[in-house]
């Protein structure tokens, strides 16, 4: 289900060429190895380097959104509006997803 929700959140963020190309390639690579994460329920390496994808992505997020973030606002459309709305949504759901990876990770024996 997170990778499900993030992906969705990923896509509708994308929708617009508002971010670069590394905002994508970074959420889209990070949910690979999620993917990852999921097919190998024994490795603990594929769940860390989940958690820790997963961190990494909320500090560039954070300067995405920061550095292209129109200066004035009230000329975007609806569409630019959505998507960054839906960047932002990924951007807040992903402590949650973290906290709920990390379990996983105790889950499967990590300390």
């Amino acid at each position: 289900a997170i990778i499900l929700v993030h992906w969705l959140l990923t896509v509708w963020g994308c929708m617009n060429y508002m971010f670069p190309a590394s905002y994508a390639w970074g959420n889209f690579s990070v949910l690979a190895v999620g993917i990852w994460a999921i097919v190998q329920r024994d490795s603990l390496d594929a769940i860390m380097m989940f958690l820790t994808g997963l961190l990494l992505t909320v500090l560039t997020d954070i300067i995405h959104i920061s550095v292209f973030y129109p200066p004035n606002s009230s000329y975007l459309s609806d569409v630019k509006r959505f998507s960054i709305g839906m960047a932002i949504f990924s951007l807040l759901l992903k402590p949650v997803s973290c906290y709920l990876v990390y379990r996983m990770y105790r889950e499967r024996g990590g300390e």
